[in-house]
């Protein structure tokens, strides 16, 4: 869009955002079809069923029950009897379940209340007897490793500190390079928290004296930090409440140092009864917020990071991470996610890369993030075609902004919802959606309108693929946006076509011409 040459861009792929060929139908890849954890923690079981063929996987099948194993803990040393009682209840469902799903691959991990607690290993013991599933008891510095791999299964370039906290047990571990470093585990989960005597005096104290231990360990320069756990989901629920904020998506969402404090002061002052009727915290972990935030507040202080993201993706999908093949883990969540979708959703798949290609001219040096949004919209462009008509580009605003995709921050994601619902019509003054453009500049929604409207026109210019019947070609001093026809493919050029051509035009600033082309090109390219 910013060209600063008006010579024409010929329409070819560009910086590998296609990645070789999608890897959904290798063997390799294919074998994580239905692979399961179960996630006996501190505070809660849960069972996820990935459909894991592509790099962002789906939730094929998902639930908790917050059973407190380890409430207690830290005064019996032994699992609290009634969460004991209902997490072998718990997974003993979810055994038959598991069993009814036909998974290619069950891992049970056990974190710390089971690992901890001196009757650990006869729950273990318990739970195979009863159900023949083995449960694998890992130590602290393994949940660290496989915690800071989910969220490298949701930001491939991530790169800083994750802190996972659970019920018992808090975790570091550094990331970056799509590694994991660093890792170490400690007491500071809200299970243990409560049972630090001298008050909040001595709370604090105690949570300051392990952090800097911590930090010796780790390392204190980290730009970022990756909050992984069900207390602070909880605790950037409230935040977005606080703030109003229009999107309550947890998974990327970013807070600042001064956002964060002002939240926990915030909380001091609210009814916690009532912030979770608004917000649908659950009483079991709005009960763990007040002591989660007390360790956050230190970390704040003793670690000194920049920015803050909420991951919704941790332990559970780190063990999917560890089965998946290199390549997999290589590929970039959001293309790969696009690809998987188009190929078993849209109508023509194959087209989206067709249209890319046919529309490159259009995109003559924008970033590399923004380039990666305009590839995914045209992979997706086609995937919500069987919803009605009347409310087609609301369910395309809807696949962007709501739906389980990795490597897709807030902004990315209303950028690319604004794009979709744009590939139908405009958007006009929807309620629903005006408060979520408030996350873009002006220039981001005249570019999203503007890519929106160029699918639009390359969507139904041609079904064999609009760059086997003409080229774009666009002279941004020059103000002209060109097509140019393939000979035997001149009359596609109808009445429609010409509106929406009009229309791109219009929005580009430009003015348009067309032509058909001297010679037939054997590829579908015109020549001359």
């Amino acid at each position: 869009m910013n060209a600063d040459s008006d010579t024409p861009t010929a329409p070819t792929p560009v910086r590998g955002y296609f990645g070789g060929q999608a890897l959904f139908d290798d063997d390799s890849v294919r074998a994580l079809d239905r692979v399961g954890v179960i996630d006996v923690g501190s505070n809660s079981i849960r069972m996820v069923v990935f459909d894991g063929a592509a790099r962002s996987p789906a939730y094929f099948f998902n639930e908790k029950v917050m059973c407190g194993l380890g409430r207690d803990l830290a005064q019996t040393g032994v699992l609290h009897p009634e969460g004991r009682a209902r997490a072998l209840s718990s997974i003993k469902r979810f055994a038959l379940l598991a069993n009814d799903m036909h998974l290619t691959s069950l891992t049970m991990v056990a974190t710390a209340a089971v690992r901890e607690a001196s009757d650990g290993e006869s729950f273990k013991a318990e739970v195979e007897a009863a159900t023949g599933l083995e449960m694998n008891i890992i130590p602290g510095t393994e949940e660290a490793r496989l915690s800071a791999q989910g969220v490298l299964l949701g930001w491939p370039g991530a790169r800083g500190l994750v802190c996972d906290i659970g019920g018992s047990s808090m975790e570091l571990a550094e990331i970056g390079d799509n590694t994991v470093g660093r890792r170490i585990s400690s007491s500071l989960g809200p299970f243990r928290l409560m049972q630090v005597p001298g008050g909040k005096k001595g709370l604090k104290t105690h949570i300051t004296e392990t952090l800097r231990e911590l930090r010796n360990e780790v390392g204190g320069e980290h730009k970022a930090l990756y909050l992984v756990g069900g207390s602070w989901r909880a605790l950037a629920r409230l935040d977005m409440e606080r703030r109003g904020y229009p999107l309550t998506v947890l998974h990327e969402y970013e807070m600042t140092p001064k956002s964060i404090r002002k939240t926990i002061d915030w909380l001091e002052t609210q009814d916690l009864k009532a912030l979770r009727n608004k917000t649908g915290i659950s009483p079991e972990r709005i009960t763990l917020v007040p002591l989660a935030t007390q360790v956050l507040r230190q970390m704040l202080t003793v670690f000194r990071p920049r920015e803050i993201y909420i991951s919704s993706y941790g332990i559970r999908e780190g063990v999917l991470f560890e089965q998946m093949p290199d390549t997999l883990r290589a590929r970039d969540p959001l293309i790969e996610a696009g690809r998987h979708l188009e190929a078993t959703s849209a109508r023509v798949p194959g087209f989206g890369r067709q249209m890319f290609d046919f529309l490159m001219p259009l995109f003559r040096n924008v970033s590399d993030e923004r380039m990666r949004l305009i590839k995914a919209a045209c992979l997706l462009h086609d995937v919500n075609w069987r919803a009605h008509p009347d409310y087609r580009s609301e369910s395309c605003f809807d696949t962007a902004t709501r739906a389980n995709l990795g490597g897709l921050d807030h902004k990315g994601r209303v950028y690319l919802g604004l794009v979709l619902m744009n590939r139908y019509k405009s958007p006009g003054a929807d309620s629903r959606i005006t408060p979520l453009l408030k996350l873009l500049d002006e220039e981001e929604i005249r570019h999203a309108i503007m890519i929106g409207r160029a699918m639009r026109f390359g969507a139904m210019f041609s079904l064999a693929g609009p760059d086997s019947s003409g080229e774009l070609r666009y002279f941004p001093k020059k103000k002209v946006l060109e097509l140019i026809l393939q000979p035997d493919r001149k009359d596609l050029f109808g009445e429609v076509a010409m509106q929406r051509f009009a229309s791109l035009a219009k929005t580009l600033g430009v003015t348009t011409t067309w032509r058909v082309a001297r010679t037939q090109s054997s590829r579908g390219s015109p020549k001359g």
